[in-house]
């Protein structure tokens, strides 16, 4: 993508935030020729999902969240829709800009798909990006190539805090939306249709350090010398991912995951301040208006504060590589379930007796605990198509 520099908004008031025109007009040309190229794809969604939705049992994952007796675990993986697929590398040849994949609905569609079509997960999630709803939100970023994510304008004072706008899903990000009703109807009920979104501690890290960071130096200078301007930014924030999940789940999302990629470098006592409460805030506010869509949380390196992602009020708890599950149940309270925690360097590597092996063990671990078979982080670029077939088909060939 060709980029612009895009600065805030000025106003204190604002709808749905603004975009970039040079973002608009890509986006938009991009996607009239998506839409040429894929038109018979997304009049098969159409007409097949007409056909699938008529399916009544409720998909595996769902049963198996709220505690019903199932004959397997459900499986998913994150990141299993990107960069390991052929079919994935083939399309950003085409499309080269994330953005433009990721928020033209025919290619999301398409993107969500793909693993779908080859290893039928129990889980389908929507291709997209924790910064999506960021713009709607006045606050513009772009994805450089080799550099990932940048906020042109980082947030650092209280003046800019108050630019921040009240997210308006269904006008700032419709393409959300547009891509989950077409999923809901391509994979009815033979899957879980999940959305997702970034925890307010994460997102801040991005807005305030003005991309990815090693140290997060920024971030953690205002929380200990400007505490009050980060607590405003995760308000916010909170409030805004309670209004885009709700959205998430009213076009078509069964299942939502909160992704705090970066609360694992803030000691426990600074989660319990800058982070835990706003993840609150978004699992009450989301399930004030949703009382029965499951909530799963994912902080990789989260070992630490595990019974805090449990005090959250999630129904599921998503373990990275560093806990064994077992001693995981140990920690946490027999209501909150447990998603993970396969290590992904081992489907990597690729040896089928170790998969076999880690796999068994690790359902064996969560079984009774409402568990959902998945990696302890994404897959790994690199990985083979066909070790993914083999962990899919290993956990769907294990039966209680």
């Amino acid at each position: 993508m060709n980029t612009t520099t895009r600065t805030m908004n000025t106003s204190k008031c604002c709808g749905g935030g603004p975009r970039s025109l040079v973002v608009r007009q890509q986006v938009s040309s991009a996607s009239r020729c998506a839409s040429h190229h894929l038109r018979t794809r997304a009049t098969a969604v159409e007409v097949s999902g007409k056909a699938q939705g008529t399916a009544t049992e409720e998909p595996l994952l769902l049963r198996a969240v709220r505690g019903e007796e199932v004959s397997r675990p459900p499986v998913w993986m994150m990141r299993q829709a990107g960069r390991y697929m052929k079919s994935y590398q083939e399309l950003c040849k085409k499309y080269p800009s994330f953005r433009e994949r990721s928020e033209i609905p025919e290619l999301s569609i398409e993107i969500s798909l793909q693993p779908w079509k080859v290893y039928k997960p129990d889980g389908v999630i929507l291709f997209s990006d924790i910064l999506t709803p960021l713009e709607g939100m006045n606050i513009p970023f772009d994805f450089l190539q080799g550099k990932g994510p940048v906020i042109e304008d980082p947030i650092r004072t209280m003046e800019q805090v108050e630019r921040v706008c009240k997210l308006d899903p269904a006008s700032a990000v419709p393409f959300v939306g547009q891509t989950l009703e077409a999923l809901k109807k391509e994979i009815g009920n033979e899957s879980t249709l999940l959305g997702f979104c970034g925890a307010p501690y994460t997102l801040a890290s991005y807005i305030i350090e003005g991309g990815s960071s090693k140290n997060y130096t920024n971030i953690k200078k205002m929380a200990f010398t400007q505490p009050e301007v980060l607590h405003a930014l995760c308000g916010k924030l909170a409030e805004g991912m309670v209004d885009y999940l709700s959205y998430q789940a009213e076009s078509g999302a069964q299942c939502v995951q909160i992704f705090d990629s970066w609360a694992s470098h803030l000691s426990p006592c600074d989660f319990e301040v800058f982070s835990l409460p706003y993840i609150k805030q978004i699992v009450s506010g989301v399930k004030a208006k949703h009382p029965d869509l499951p909530i799963i949380l994912y902080i990789s390196g989260g070992a630490g504060i595990l019974e805090r992602m449990a005090d959250t009020g999630v129904d599921i708890v998503s373990l990275d590589t560093s806990l064994d599950i077992t001693d995981a149940r140990k920690r946490i309270n027999d209501k909150t379930g447990i998603q993970g925690n396969i290590d992904p360097a081992l489907i990597l590597a690729g040896n089928k007796e170790a998969i076999t092996k880690r796999v068994h063990q690790t359902i064996e671990q969560g079984r009774g605990t409402k568990h959902i078979v998945n990696l302890g982080h994404g897959v790994l670029p690199g990985t083979s198509e066909e070790n993914v077939g083999y962990f899919f088909d290993t956990v769907k060939e294990f039966s209680w």
